[in-house]
């Protein structure tokens, strides 16, 4: 459980968002968010979903399941596409 709290303040920041404000996307008090990360609690399946839409992350990556983070890469073009594919070669070379 403590994977899936530092996992969900990771994202957190990542999107540059206080505990408040997520709370708030998630219709949920900021005392949560707070359990969620020191892992005092664990979400509900609709919150878990949620999280996940709102990261744009799988449940399994929230979980610990899975340790692999996907790009959405949904409205790229397969130029924009190509160019990711290749910048991230280029940082697993290093």
């Amino acid at each position: 459980m403590l994977e899936f709290g530092s996992r969900i303040k990771q994202l957190r920041k990542q999107k540059e968002l206080t505990q408040e404000q997520l709370a708030k996307r998630l219709w949920v008090s900021k005392s949560i968010i707070s359990s969620y990360e020191s892992g005092n609690k664990f979400p509900s399946l609709d919150i878990l979903i949620k999280l996940a839409y709102t990261f744009n992350v799988s449940t399994d990556y929230l979980l610990g399941v899975d340790k692999r983070q996907f790009i959405d890469v949904t409205d790229l073009s397969s130029r924009q596409i190509e160019i990711l594919n290749r910048t991230i070669d280029e940082f697993r070379r290093k």
